[in-house]
């Protein structure tokens, strides 16, 4: 298996979080900025009628020397269970794609803003998506204890200094 994929940021992402740290996306707002070569407002019709978006988006900061492959313990912490790379959602995953459903605040000209998104300044947004609750989970959700102790702090609210 060797199919060879080429994606082009469709826009990049403009915040106050300027490096890649857990659990400081609380209440930060984000501005996606639509590539103007490329884009016409018109790409946006439609999309503020949708209360929530996913956004994916490159996590072009993780070095190649650090992806993962196999199991390693979340966040390094060995008090939570080994697992594999498919089984959790750090930022060292083999393609470095990130994924977000976020509160939509805003559609204007070539750009959206955003709440609740999971990247850093500059980050390259690959796609985004209204999100559709037909496309939510079908049924109960499950994870294990180790990933809600991990998630517990990730929204707080972020001190960023000016």
């Amino acid at each position: 298996m060797s199919a060879q994929i080429t994606l082009s940021p469709v826009g990049i992402v403009h915040n106050p979080i300027r490096e890649p740290v857990d659990d400081v996306f609380g209440g930060v707002s984000s501005r996606i900025e639509l590539d103007g070569s490329r884009f016409t407002p018109d790409c946006l019709i439609g999309l503020s009628e949708f209360s929530h978006v996913e956004i994916l988006f490159a996590l072009d900061r993780v070095a190649d020397s650090s992806v993962q492959s196999g199991a390693c313990h979340p966040r390094g912490r060995t008090d939570w269970p080994k697992v594999g790379i498919f089984a959790q959602r750090g930022k060292k995953r083999p393609n470095r794609i990130g994924a977000t459903v976020c509160r939509l605040l805003c559609v204007k000209d070539l750009s959206i803003e955003v709440e609740g998104l999971d990247a850093i300044d500059g980050t390259p947004v690959l796609d985004i998506k209204p999100y559709m609750s037909e496309f939510g989970p079908r049924g109960p959700v499950r994870q294990p204890a180790w990933a809600s102790e991990l998630m517990s702090g990730y929204w707080t609210k972020a001190e960023l200094s000016p």
